[in-house]
């Protein structure tokens, strides 16, 4: 039969369902990719926490211009410093500017009874994120403190010791929902695609009866269903897309949190990933249907 209708056995070998597979595929790396765009934001935002944390930097009064350059310049330098677009985070507040910030926080005019301006001024700058434990913030400052010129070093020891400890907290619990969410999807797509070519193991049989080859009997389906894995990370990139452009539009605040080259490295991912674990459950499920007996066929 099957030498007599090459075309019919060409159209045949290698198919299974559609519709059904590629959305469940679809399905599963949609679920996939809006965890890894948690992920991304999640990062995101963890980035801009982190660069909240400053360190700010007192100084001896009566300093003259040249003192002010030269402490500057010693600050810029240190590697501790954040840097962000070639330029770092270094700012000088007077100590005028801090006591018109107090009174403004406060409410409280301390130049009515004061004659003196008691307060400071200083050198505020946002720490490396390579240098945020509370240890390596320690040793920062006793090292600021010996610089000539400088009064006190002071940063929010407590806030440091929240942020860094509630963040390896929920690194944890998102460590621990990837690998559950990646396991159940390579069981689901395993799983559909078994399905899938449960009306195919007949055919199969018939094409070992016939001379085929293990390798001619696999490569239909193994492209095909790759064709299908890809296919699918598209759609679910560009669902995930549109979703992220709705929420963009609507939720003010958002659009900062966005990472242009992680969100393309992630679509891309999903295409790839899609491909991947296509080929390897049709691999597997045509195998299996390779090495069974007929009466297991049944």
């Amino acid at each position: 039969y099957f030498m007599a209708n090459p075309a019919k056995t060409k159209k045949q070998l290698g198919y299974f369902k559609f519709g059904s597979v590629l959305f469940s595929t679809t399905l599963s790396l949609f679920i996939v990719g809006l965890f890894g765009i948690i992920l991304i934001q999640a990062s995101s935002l963890t980035k801009m926490i982190r660069e909240n944390i400053e360190i700010q930097v007192f100084l001896d009064k009566e300093l003259s211009s040249e003192q002010l350059a030269q402490i500057r310049k010693n600050l810029a330098e240190r590697p501790f410093v954040l840097a962000k677009e070639d330029s770092v985070q270094l700012r000088f507040i007077s100590n005028k500017e801090a006591a018109e910030t107090f009174i403004k926080n406060t409410g409280e005019d301390f130049t009515k009874f004061l004659e003196d301006n008691p307060l400071r001024d200083s050198y505020v700058f946002s720490v490396a994120e390579e240098f945020q434990s509370s240890e390596q913030l320690t040793i920062i400052a006793k090292e600021l403190e010996s610089v000539p010129g400088v009064f006190e070093v002071s940063y929010m020891t407590d806030l440091v010791d929240s942020i860094n400890k509630n963040l390896f907290k929920v690194s944890l619990i998102m460590g621990g929902f990837i690998l559950i969410l990646i396991v159940t999807v390579i069981m689901l797509i395993n799983n559909t695609i078994r399905l899938a070519l449960f009306s195919q193991r007949f055919l199969i049989r018939s094409m070992q009866l016939v001379g085929a080859t293990r390798g001619f009997i696999r490569k239909p389906f193994l492209v095909r269903a790759f064709l299908f894995g890809i296919l699918a990370g598209i759609l679910a990139s560009a669902i995930l897309f549109s979703l992220l452009e709705y929420t963009k539009g609507n939720i003010e605040g958002f659009a900062a949190l966005q990472n242009t080259e992680l969100m393309l490295l992630l679509f891309a991912t999903l295409s790839v990933m899609g491909g991947l674990l296509s080929g390897f459950s049709t691999l597997r499920a045509v195998n299996k249907y390779l090495n069974m007996s007929l009466d297991e066929l049944y």
